[in-house]
């Protein structure tokens, strides 16, 4: 079974909702969806985690395809209280605290050694089995060096939006647990994504079809739709266009790759218009 992590909380699951679709359309394998959430409603009263209903109709689409997969939300509120609540980047200028989520997964029992990370403004457009079956034996992790930042950070700085973990490696190297320590106590603009370049030893550089930060290829297997920069008349113009903002997508972007799974998205809001 393939395992695949999402962060977030109720407000993005028009995002989730579509990433999801898209992974279960390109797959044949059973997917396990593990959602981290938490109930941050004294910070901001839009950070609640999904509903059951918006879970269950995860569950739906992915069994759709294939009767063994599923999706299930795990409650962070209180490890994320112990550990971050008070550090340093609580709040982020750029991202929420759902970001850091990820950096508990060391810290869950019962895992599958091999696990996908996404971020909810990611879409499929191949088939995730090709990430999964990477080898990342040797490696704390693998990812897709940064569009922008392997020019103005590092050559080798990462986008954290798309990583294939290995979690017992993870555990052996400590590296989450010196993330998290940085996260803490240094200020950073992109946290988790800087504290995995400085922290992280053993790391796997993917080609960029695993997560394409820029033009959406034939041979794309996960399109993110991250901040970018174009160039009009040698000035720069900074866009961070979302795969449900489908207007955008379609004029701006001029992708419509996606345009059945916004049918199958409409037809599911149709139906459960209590959760969106």
């Amino acid at each position: 079974m393939i395992s695949v992590c999402y962060c977030g909380n109720r407000r993005v699951f028009p995002g989730l909702l579509l990433s999801v679709l898209s992974l279960a359309k390109h797959t044949e394998r059973a997917v396990h969806v593990y959602v981290l959430s938490m109930d941050l409603h004294e910070q901001n009263a839009a950070f609640l985690p999904f509903t059951e209903g918006q879970i269950g109709i995860l569950n739906e689409v992915l069994r759709e395809k294939n009767p063994e997969s599923r999706a299930e939300q795990i409650d962070m509120t209180a490890m994320y209280k112990e550990r971050l609540a008070h550090g340093k980047n609580r709040k982020a200028a750029i991202y929420t605290p759902y970001a850091l989520l990820r950096l508990f997964l060391d810290r869950l029992p019962g895992l599958p050694e091999k696990m996908v990370y996404l971020d909810i403004d990611t879409m499929c457009a191949g088939d995730i089995a090709q990430l999964f079956d990477t080898d990342v034996s040797g490696y704390e992790y693998a990812a897709v060096r940064d569009f922008m930042g392997k020019f103005w950070i590092d050559k080798n700085y990462c986008n954290s939006g798309v990583l294939l973990l290995n979690l017992p490696m993870i555990r052996e190297t400590g590296l989450f647990e010196r993330v998290r320590d940085l996260v803490c106590t240094k200020k950073m603009a992109m946290p988790d994504q800087s504290a995995l370049h400085l922290c992280g030893t053993k790391r796997l550089y993917l080609p960029e079809r695993f997560n394409e930060q820029r033009e959406l290829k034939q041979d794309t297997v996960v399109k993110h739709f991250c901040k970018g920069i174009k160039w009009i008349l040698f000035v720069p113009l900074v866009y961070n266009i979302k795969q449900w903002q489908r207007e955008k997508v379609h004029k701006r972007l001029k992708i419509r790759a996606f345009d059945d799974l916004y049918e199958r998205y409409d037809e599911l809001a149709a139906e459960h218009p209590e959760e969106f």
